[in-house]
């Protein structure tokens, strides 16, 4: 497996920063945040380390040069907006942007995309996979053209009452993955893989990496803490942000041992890129870096 971060953490660095300090810390590789410009919807979003809309023969070269200079790989062109928002005008403009991407990332020889599938969370679930089957078609279709892979994180996008009722983001569960991956039978479409979303929704993170092996494109090493105190006060039905935290890889209640077992049981030997979104370690470039220097040391047992 290949260390590295989701480079979404460094906001406000230039790619050239964030490609010296995924090196200095001695990472081999970083998930590179793509989002077009303008004003974040969200916290770790609209960060941009590289603007597809840019992305001229001159510029791939620097990129590439660099990399290779550095001997660090970029995973994947990373993007995770609401490809199936309610609101028609943001969903055209999530997914004009992600097709974007796909060509960049060939372009680029990195082959891979990270994304959400979206939801419009006022529907239900039957609904969205009626969804699905109109808006992700073209997108898959561009994306064998282009030998690209489509990696979907299983982040329910639920965490608080802007997102509530059902979530923005349809794959977060092994029974919906079934169903998306019969309707849009692709070797180009799979996963991007957190475990912490499964913690926190009180499911098995271990048994879904052996039933969809095939599918596991790109892995997010993030963990969460549940706080039982909280959660026996709301309850499961409650705000998840109610009774849950993201902590640092090591400060959560995921089994790192065993989650890394099973991948190398199913032979992934692929990207792992921590996803920092703990508070606690936020505020200031030092706390960032301390954040992921620990987390790196705490891997390393299990990852080299």
């Amino acid at each position: 497996m290949k260390l590295g971060i989701v480079s979404a953490i460094l906001d406000g660095y230039t790619f050239e920063e964030t490609i010296d300090t995924v090196a200095s810390l001695g990472f081999t590789c970083a998930e590179m945040a793509c989002w077009p410009g303008g004003k974040a919807e969200r916290r770790y979003a609209g960060v941009t380390h590289i603007d597809v809309n840019e992305l001229n023969d001159k510029r791939i070269e620097q990129i590439k040069n660099l990399c290779k200079e550095k001997n660090v790989t970029i995973s994947s062109l990373a993007y995770y907006p609401n490809p199936m928002d309610g609101d028609p005008a943001k969903r055209a403009e999530a997914v004009e942007h992600l097709k974007k991407l796909i060509p960049a990332s060939r372009k680029l020889g990195i082959g891979m995309v990270t994304t959400f599938i979206g939801r419009d969370q006022t529907l239900s679930v039957e609904d969205n996979l009626k969804l699905v089957g109109e808006i992700w078609p073209p997108i898959i279709a561009l994306a064998e053209k282009e030998g690209v892979r489509i990696g979907i994180e299983n982040c329910p996008m639920l965490f608080g009452r802007d997102q509530w009722p059902g979530g923005q983001n349809l794959m977060t569960t092994p029974a919906i993955w079934r169903k998306v991956f019969e309707m849009l039978p692709s070797p180009n479409l799979g996963l991007n893989y957190d475990p912490s979303h499964f913690i926190w929704q009180m499911m098995d993170y271990i048994q879904p990496l052996y039933d969809f092996s095939d599918k596991v494109f790109h892995v997010h090493f993030k963990d969460v803490k549940i706080h039982p105190d909280k959660l026996n006060a709301v309850g499961i039905m409650a705000y998840p942000l109610d009774f849950m935290s993201p902590k640092l890889p090591g400060l959560g209640d995921v089994d790192w041992g065993k989650f890394i077992s099973a991948l190398t049981d199913i032979g992934y030997d692929g990207f792992a890129c921590i996803e920092m979104e703990d508070r606690a370690f936020e505020g200031s470039r030092e706390k960032i870096t301390d954040s992921l220097k620990l987390s790196k040391r705490y891997l390393e047992q299990f990852v080299i």
